[in-house]
């Protein structure tokens, strides 16, 4: 980190250390779902139809919530929060 990072790093509320610090959490979180929801999607048979779009749907909703929580990173990142 820069001399210029640290001094700015210095200025940051508490607070704001403390919602990276959930983002990063919920982000880690969200990584380990989205595996575990692609391994689901690897292991359906296609044969077996229901079980193939419940897997599917539950990939769709952890992508987007992993979108969710980058999007919120890169409003941190840029200061827009």
């Amino acid at each position: 980190m820069s001399a210029s990072e640290d001094r700015r790093a210095e200025w940051l509320e508490p607070e704001f250390w403390e919602r990276l610090h959930r983002l990063e959490v919920r982000h880690r979180q969200l990584k380990s779902q989205q595996e575990i929801a692609r391994r689901s999607l690897e292991r359906a048979r296609p044969s077996a139809g229901e079980e193939l779009r419940d897997a599917w749907r539950s990939y769709c909703e952890v992508i987007a919530q992993l979108d969710q929580t980058t999007a919120e990173f890169e409003a941190l990142r840029t200061c827009q929060a």
